[in-house]
């Protein structure tokens, strides 16, 4: 048994003779030979082995990637800037909560008619926008009205569907502004057109902002 144990090699002996012939080939044997013996080596390297596995079992995959970044950005068909998003190679970014509200905008459907939303979908045809910017049209007047003509902000003073500020600004657009839902449509997207281009750019900067 002691002889068989003695002739048996030790996985310090198995990385040692490996390493040892590299450093005779390429001139720094001297080196490992300033230590005790090539089984010290190998055990030093072995106890490294197993330490780098357990504090980081996933280093040798992910150390490359992890340092590798893309950033994707999301733009309308306008092409209005409508999100940046970081992806970072070999980990995870997860977003929760408002942050994930401020990405992804729901597909609208196109709406029943004789209803408010018909009559801002119809309207959006001149501007020569379809379902993708009526799509952010909906989240953002959901946002700020719920769709309501006398929705008021009393902090503000903001007014009616797309929130006006002050309302009577929608005066432009007609003299029954206050009651009349289409006359509040027309002046909400003119003001969205000139200021943002389209819905999304508007989205956007509310998402940003908390206004528009």
């Amino acid at each position: 048994m002691g002889r068989h144990a003695a002739d048996r090699q030790t996985l310090g002996s198995h990385i040692a003779s490996p390493l040892s012939n590299f450093a005779q080939k390429s001139g720094i044997s001297n080196i490992l030979d300033s230590v005790p013996t090539k089984r010290a080596w190998g055990l030093a390297l072995s106890a490294a082995l197993v330490l780098v596995t357990v504090v980081d079992p996933y280093s040798g995959t992910l150390a490359a990637n992890a340092a590798e970044t893309d950033y994707v950005n999301y733009f309308d068909s306008g092409q209005q800037p409508v999100a940046t998003v970081q992806i970072t190679r070999g980990g995870y970014n997860v977003l929760s909560g408002s942050e994930v509200s401020k990405v992804f905008v729901e597909a609208a459907s196109v709406p029943a008619k004789d209803t408010v939303q018909a009559i801002a979908y119809s309207k959006m045809k001149a501007f020569g926008w379809g379902l993708d910017q009526y799509s952010c049209l909906v989240k953002l007047w959901n946002r700020e009205s719920n769709w309501r003509i006398n929705a008021y902000n009393a902090s503000s003073g903001a007014y009616g569907i797309p929130q006006a500020l002050p309302g009577n600004k929608m005066a432009t657009a007609g003299p029954d502004w206050l009651t009349n839902p289409e006359t509040q449509i027309v002046w909400g997207l003119n003001y969205i057109h000139g200021r943002y281009s389209a819905p999304c750019g508007a989205l956007a900067h509310s998402d940003q902002l908390n206004w528009y």
